[in-house]
């Protein structure tokens, strides 16, 4: 048998997730009803009427045109949507990557791509960000990563588990980099919207760059990770090429999901659901972070961008993995190990669950970093 690099935080998480009380391990604003994403019963009884047979292998016409206004105004011919992002991330690397390639990727970060790259038998190199420098993107370390022979540089924006958010300029000296290499740039974008001062969504590296290749879901911003909707959007190069791997993974996604989908991006509708989630993120990062402050310097914290998490610094000499399991067992409550995105000595934490929830669990967090602290 081949050897297999697991996905270890979602592996966390599908062990353990029906054994404790709270989980914060999440990292969407939490999920709409199907009542509340379709209210009234005029619109039930259109649904009622949907055909359940298959819908467009590449997904509805109408789907893929409101995803290419969502991401930067590309064309719907350029545009394919999956069965969540998961899918998405999955094809492209299929698509991009072979034994062999040189891979860059960025941490602390979701380590989805470099899991797939490496299964794929990719070399895969990892250019650390640091919080004292409050996670930004050093674009002289990029470019020193970066050498000749690397085909894909994966970026996450906004960042999981960080929540920072690349500037403009820092988008833009990614893409000179890419260019002079020749490299893809796999950009996962699926928390744009989730941006926590209400200010402008997140720029989309769609239309920047020739060889980007943007991942998307409704997921994280839109509270509808149930759906299972994602979507790649990028030159017709790759994505014919995904598009013979999601015939094989997937055929298409859901007729109910897609006509679901469709209504959430509609105007004034997608306005309103970005609106609902960062009305959740910023309520929720402040209650964590007036927790963080009365930890007495047990925990602190980079403020984010963006995204209903936080990675919050401990300052106890205890592995994050042991740490989160202590948690699991001691406080009953699922966080996830910074270890897993390569950020040693943090942990991974949902904001924006209930707030009586949040109230319920933060003490008993703060009392076990006391003890390895002591």
């Amino acid at each position: 048998m081949t050897t297999f690099v697991p996905l270890e935080i979602e592996e966390w998480h599908a062990t353990h997730e029906e054994s404790v009380v709270y989980n914060l391990a999440d990292s969407g604003v939490p999920a709409l009803t199907l009542r509340e994403l379709v209210p009234g019963p005029s619109a039930f009884a259109d649904l009622g009427r949907l055909s359940l047979g298959y819908p467009p292998a590449v997904g509805s016409r109408r789907l893929r045109e409101l995803v290419g206004e969502w991401v930067g105004g590309t064309a719907a011919s350029r545009v394919l949507i999956t069965a969540g992002a998961a899918e998405a991330l999955s094809i492209v690397v299929g698509a991009l990557v072979a034994p062999g390639d040189e891979i860059v990727v960025i941490e602390p970060g979701y380590r989805h791509v470099r899991g797939l790259a490496e299964n794929a038998g990719a070399v895969v190199s990892a250019v650390r960000l640091r919080p004292e420098r409050q996670w930004r993107l050093d674009l002289g370390e990029i470019e020193e990563a970066v050498g000749p022979g690397v085909r894909v540089i994966s970026v996450n924006n906004p960042a999981n588990p960080l929540g920072t958010v690349l500037s403009e300029q820092e988008m833009t000296g990614l893409v000179r980099i890419a260019e002079r290499r020749g490299a893809w740039i796999v950009a996962d974008e699926v928390y744009r919207g989730s941006e926590r001062d209400g200010g402008p969504v997140t720029l989309s590296f769609a239309g920047m760059y020739d060889r980007a290749v943007c991942i998307g879901s409704l997921s994280k911003a839109f509270g509808l990770p149930g759906l299972r909707i994602g979507w790649v959007a990028a030159e017709p190069e790759v994505l014919a090429s995904a598009c013979r791997r999601h015939e094989y993974a997937a055929i298409a996604a859901s007729a109910v999901s897609i006509a679901l989908a469709e209504s959430a991006l509609e105007q004034p509708r997608r306005d309103e659901l970005i609106e609902r989630g960062r009305t959740f993120i910023r309520a929720g990062y402040d209650r964590l972070s007036r927790w963080v402050d009365a930890s007495g310097g047990l925990l602190s914290v980079v403020p984010p961008d963006a995204a209903a998490m936080a990675f919050v610094r401990y300052h106890a000499d205890v592995a994050s993995v042991d740490l989160a399991d202590a948690i699991r067992t001691g406080a009953r409550t699922l966080v996830c190990a910074g270890d897993y995105f390569g950020g040693p000595r943090h942990l991974r934490i949902q904001h924006t669950v209930a707030p009586e929830v949040l109230d319920a669990v933060m003490p008993g967090i703060i009392e076990i970093v006391g003890r390895y602290a002591a």
